[in-house]
């Protein structure tokens, strides 16, 4: 399991690390590590995404959703090798943060028995879905990927909505919410733990 580790991170880009969990799937010679390498893989390979500057460029906002640093800095890394500007990079950033108030605020609304607030308007700023950096159809499709993370019903239809207006196709959507899925699955194993140092 140990040489899988190592692999699995150098697919990462990540030269090494204490990661709690992986180190335990390690001591425990316990076969998931393998999973999370071969899905990972699988997922990034999706020909329905457009190639691998926009699955990286995808992984990457769920992985600022998550908060994961180690995934943030891997996937940007890749995204880069793959093409990928600074203004798209940060536009990832953007969207995470976007769609983390707006799972938030439109998941209220649609749980909330007090329809009254559908009727009040939501007084969010949202001008960078007007005119995004990267390509409407893209821009949607990230915005769908992370609301099925943050499990917002409102987001996710009026997003999938929009990605199959703007010419996606089903297994376009589904193979950004498989990897989206997968990269969320990978960001619990990989919030990297400073080691304490004795006093």
């Amino acid at each position: 399991m140990e040489e899988t580790r190592k692999d699995f991170l150098a697919d990462l880009g990540i030269s090494d690390g204490t990661f709690v969990s992986l180190d335990a799937y390690v001591k425990g010679d316990y076969k998931y590590i393998r999973d999370l390498r071969i899905n990972l893989k699988n997922v990034l390979e999706s020909p329905s995404l457009g190639g691998k500057k926009n699955a990286y460029l995808l992984a990457l906002a769920v992985a600022v959703n998550e908060r994961s640093l180690p995934l943030i800095l891997a996937f940007t890394e890749q995204a880069r090798k793959h093409g990928a500007t600074d203004a798209e990079i940060a536009e990832m950033h953007a969207i995470a943060s976007l769609l983390a108030t707006n799972n938030v605020f439109y998941r209220f609304r649609h749980f909330s028995e007090n329809k009254a607030y559908e009727q009040m308007p939501a007084g969010i700023k949202m001008t960078i879905m007007a005119r995004p950096v990267t390509p409407k159809l893209f821009f949607e499709l990230v915005s769908l990927a992370v609301s099925a993370v943050n499990g917002c019903e409102v987001c996710v239809n009026s997003h999938e909505k929009s990605v199959r207006e703007q010419g996606g196709s089903q297994e376009m959507i589904f193979d950004a919410i498989r990897l989206a899925a997968v990269v969320r699955g990978l960001a619990v194993n990989m919030h990297e733990i400073e080691p304490i140092s004795a006093s």
